[in-house]
């Protein structure tokens, strides 16, 4: 695989390149993929930028100056924000860099396209953190030395007081973080908005539309309050429909930029959409949650009776409720149980809290902002989300269930109000009020939501938890991520990625030998394994050992010494370079063997790409020598290569105590298929014969031998795929964290059906 290119199209980029063209870049390339309408655009690389800091020689300086940040200090903060990103603005791109920019927009169209530019950060847009709104987004922008400018903008912006914070709040490290950006035809839409495939709280099949005239800006950003419509997926209808008072739309302005203008009264009250508009929106969102095999946020416009899709990402903020529902009594009236109504808007994110109102009417407000207080605003900015972490509620003017202030309330767990149209201005400064983020309502005074009453004895009993025979474990990638993922009741994690923490940390394992640092990597790494053990406590949590491509690692320090490789993906990773590479894996064992040592007996080490027993053979005895006592802790390989599924039988009789299915590289090694190859991208074909029949081959082959057999690929969290892995065996299955859900439904009805076809065949 030749070094990635400074600018990739669509059409090149698949899911599996978010660390090239960022969760934004790698969405808009899977959904042309799949034949969604998406404007055409192309993405400047995190490889573009990279170089770009490296070839202006700024890279050094600028991570100097965000090492040992307090940002918590905000002063400091936006000091060292504007210091960095005055930085970045100081230099000129690099000729070959700016070269492939504007010969990529001069194929967009003749006389110069006008287009959006958007930045992806190569952290953002994952299933464990949103990064909603962090980097700058250009409307309107139309020739070459605009285009340049916004591009560097938006490099700017990773280093932005606010993405400075968010990063350091969620764990990642700034040196870890690189920015794609994406360039694509502005759509000049008459109505835009924002829909999620399911439910964004409880994950109810319903698909939520917020719509509202002119760029979808007005809505994301909360500048309005948006028509809200429900679609039940089940029904195939529209249940519910809120036709909110408009104000204004944003639309492009000249030949830069965006302005506000102001609706007629006709076009205020007048709905959005239609009804087939808001059934043919759900139809596309269901394809792309399908494909995804996880709800998503989606970003939508509409000119005429066109329809085109700008964005998905995963929806990071869903919770399966506390306390069922069914059966349950109705609410009692809001002023009884709490008290005297002040106002109403939309409730957006879930709970009751109480606290002093601050009036935020400028982001320089938030500085009196103190824990505890809630936070009253006409709308949310991301520039305010250090003071929305500190807030126990929020309430806006504006906004609706898709806004800023929705999405960040969700994933901090903040009860919020949105789309009030008045808390600004019926509120006041130091007031006490209750915000129920639930039912949308705003309380005076301190309240306490009345202790649920008992259950009548006729009541109808909650339903049980969902019991399966089969596990349903968890996907995990960050250690940040590990609460929500024990939080879903998997059995266990079935896939601990390390490569990730390791890649974080902006250094390759070599260069922690060559400097004498391989203290810091182990204590690294066994802190980060550490996190997910103590989430899952007597739960099997196994860890794969280190999988990363050579190019993965060639930007790293110490990255200059990585082969160059025809395609990495078939080159020297996995099991093969850590056996090569002995100071690089016995680090990884070194961390194994002090959480063993510590009573971590639930972790399990699985061994990724091996095609042959002796490489486990081999991998087993130098633990052995390392000080492990391998007779009495769980070790495991991954079957990705068709060799490992033929030989299953062997690996069991050299000491194996568990395999799983990594389906992704099992499907392309199998069938020849370069699944990021756009010419042969469309044979890539999960259910081939040929790759069922090594997947059923094995689970015998284990079910026979009692060693646990399982899946962590993507098609773990494919339902359909899971019930045949079900009725083939399988013992555990391992999903991604927001399908676990739906997985062990999934599993619950299959083994339903194999229960009910045993009885009828004896009856």
């Amino acid at each position: 695989m030749k070094e990635m290119p400074n600018v990739l199209w669509l059409e090149e980029i698949k899911k599996e390149d978010i660390i090239s063209v960022g969760g934004k870049g790698a969405s808009l390339g899977e959904m042309t993929s799949l034949g969604l309408p998406v404007p055409k655009a192309f993405v400047v690389t995190a490889q573009a930028f990279r170089r770009f800091l490296v070839e202006t020689g700024i890279e050094d300086t600028l991570f100097r100056k965000l090492e040992r940040l307090d940002v918590d200090d905000n002063g400091a903060l936006e000091s060292v924000s504007r210091e960095v990103q005055d930085i970045v603005l100081s230099v000129e791109i690099p000729d070959q860099i700016r070269e492939a920019i504007i010969d990529a927009y001069a194929r967009m169209g003749e006389n110069g396209e006008v287009v959006a530019v958007r930045s992806s950060a190569t952290a953002e847009d994952l299933p464990e953190a949103s990064f909603a709104g962090q980097q700058e987004t250009f409307l309107n922008v139309l020739g070459d030395d605009d285009l340049l400018d916004a591009v560097q903008r938006c490099w700017a912006s990773l280093y932005g007081a606010r993405a400075i914070y968010y990063r350091a709040k969620q764990g990642f490290d700034d040196r870890g973080v690189n920015i794609a950006v994406v360039v694509q035809e502005l759509i000049r839409s008459e109505k835009s908005g924002v829909m999620f495939t399911s439910h964004p709280v409880t994950g109810e099949p319903l698909t939520i539309v917020e719509g509202s005239w002119g760029l979808g800006e007005a809505v994301v950003s909360g500048s309005v309050s948006p028509d809200n419509y429900v679609f039940d997926l089940r029904s195939e209808r529209v249940v519910d429909r809120l036709i909110a008072e408009k104000e204004i739309m944003i639309v492009p302005e000249g030949e830069n930029g965006t302005k506000v203008v102001k609706l007629t009264p006709e076009q205020r009250t007048a709905p959005v959409l239609s009804d087939e508009e808001v059934a043919r929106l759900a139809t596309l969102g269901k394809i792309a949650e399908e494909h995804y095999g996880v709800p998503q946020d989606v970003e939508w416009a509409i000119v005429g009776d066109e329809i085109f899709i700008l964005q998905s990402r995963p929806i990071t903020t869903i919770r399966r409720p506390e306390i069922p529902r069914a059966g349950a009594e109705p609410a009692p009236e809001p002023a009884a149980a709490l008290g005297v109504v002040l106002l109403e808007g939309q409730g957006a994110s879930p709970g009751i809290a109480s606290g002093r109102v601050v009036i935020v009417r400028d982001v320089r407000d938030t500085s009196t902002i103190k824990d505890g207080d809630i936070l009253v605003t006409k709308m949310t900015n991301p520039d305010m989300v250090p003071a929305m972490r500190r807030v126990k509620a929020i309430v806006t003017d504006e906004g609706g269930m898709t806004c800023h202030a929705a999405i960040v309330s969700r994933e901090l767990g903040t009860p919020a109000v949105v789309g009030t149209k008045k808390a600004t201005k019926i509120l006041q400064d130091g007031q006490v009020i209750t915000v129920d983020g639930e039912k949308g309502t705003i309380y005076e005074g301190a309240v306490e939501a009345p202790a649920p009453a008992a259950p009548a004895a006729v009541a109808v009993a909650a339903p049980a938890p969902v019991i399966t025979g089969t596990l349903v474990k968890v996907n995990v990638s960050l250690p940040e991520a590990a609460k929500r993922a024990a939080a879903t009741g998997a059995d266990g994690v079935g896939l601990l990625r390390i490569e990730h923490l390791i890649l974080g940390l902006n250094k390759t394992p070599g260069w922690y030998v060559e400097h004498g640092e391989e203290e810091k990597f182990i204590s690294e790494l066994y802190s980060g394994i550490k996190t997910v053990l103590d989430a899952f406590p007597g739960k099997p949590v196994w860890v794969r050992t280190l999988d990363a491509p050579t190019d993965e690692f060639r930007n790293m320090e110490g990255g200059e010494v990585e082969p160059v490789e025809h395609n990495p993906m078939l080159g020297w990773r996995g099991i093969r370079r850590d056996l090569r590479s002995p100071e690089q894996f016995r680090m990884q064992v070194e961390a194994f063997k002090r959480l063993w040592a510590a009573g971590y007996s639930n972790l399990g080490v699985m061994f990724p790409l091996v095609n042959h027993p002796a490489e486990f053979v081999q991998a087993r005895a130098m633990m052995k020598e390392w000080g492990v006592n391998v007779e009495n802790v769980t070790l495991g390989v991954m079957i990705e290569v068709p060799s490992s599924a033929i030989l299953i039988e062997d690996f069991i009789r050299a000491g194996i105590k568990f395999a799983s299915f990594g389906t992704n590289d099992l499907i392309q090694y199998t069938l020849a298929i370069d699944r990021n190859n756009e010419h042969v991208a469309d044979m890539y074909e999960p259910e081939h014969p040929a790759v069922l029949r090594l997947i059923d081959h094995a689970i015998k082959a284990c079910r026979e031998h009692g060693v646990e057999c399982s899946i962590c690929g993507q098609a773990g969290s494919d339902p359909d795929m899971v019930a045949w892995l079900v009725g083939h065996g399988i013992t555990s299955v391992s999903a991604n964290i927001d399908a676990v859900p739906r997985i062990r439904e999934a599993v619950a009805r299959r083994e339903r059906q194999i229960l009910l076809d045993a009885a009828r065949r004896n009856a």
